[in-house]
């Protein structure tokens, strides 16, 4: 179903305001967008992945409408916050699959960290969840710009319209977060970890 901002905006209104039906109707509108990008971070997972998108969508949309203390403002901002659970779904996945492996095959995903000829493939979950959370506490913009972009899969100019900076400021912090998780997780492949 092709949905508008304003349609999916009017639609968390309504769950703000206590509106069961809302709940049904805002999956309606947004669960293509969601399986979509669902898809596309389990399309570069090993073979044999667990976790298939329809339950990475589930599991994200239901820690999403049980977040009864945001004050939902716009389709930009859904995706935002889902960006965040996103991540969190999949790097919790990984945690319970690694634990039960006793530290076995890290879940590894596709990102593209840098414009560089030696980027690698593929990073291990928990270390670009480590990774970005070490960046947050040196640049809290540039690590919301990697989730935003990576995990909630938003535009350029959407990520600029939730984090209210120019579409320069979020394309320079999106080419120097990579290139720091690049190094950072490179780092990480050298020591083992």
């Amino acid at each position: 179903m092709d949905s508008t901002p304003n349609q999916i905006t009017h639609a968390l209104a309504d769950l703000v305001d206590g509106r069961r039906e809302a709940a049904d109707q805002l999956l309606t509108l947004v669960y293509d967008e969601l399986r979509s990008l669902a898809a596309a971070h389990l399309r570069d997972e090993r073979k044999g992945h667990t976790l298939q998108p329809t339950a990475l969508v589930h599991e994200a949309y239901l820690r999403l409408i049980g977040q009864t203390e945001v004050n939902w403002q716009s389709k930009a901002h859904f995706f935002a916050v889902a960006a965040t659970v996103i991540r969190r779904v999949l790097v919790d996945h990984a945690r319970r699959t690694n634990a039960a492996k006793r530290g076995g095959d890290y879940q590894r995903t596709a990102i593209e960290l840098a414009n560089c000829e030696s980027t690698p493939d593929q990073v291990d979950l928990p270390n670009l969840d480590y990774a970005l959370d070490k960046l947050a506490k040196t640049d809290e913009r540039k690590s919301r710009v990697v989730e935003l972009r990576y995990f909630a899969g938003l535009s350029i100019p959407e990520t600029a319209e939730v984090l209210g900076v120019s579409h320069a400021t979020i394309e320079r912090d999106w080419r120097l977060a990579r290139a720091w998780l690049y190094d950072e997780l490179k780092r990480d492949d050298i020591n083992g970890t």
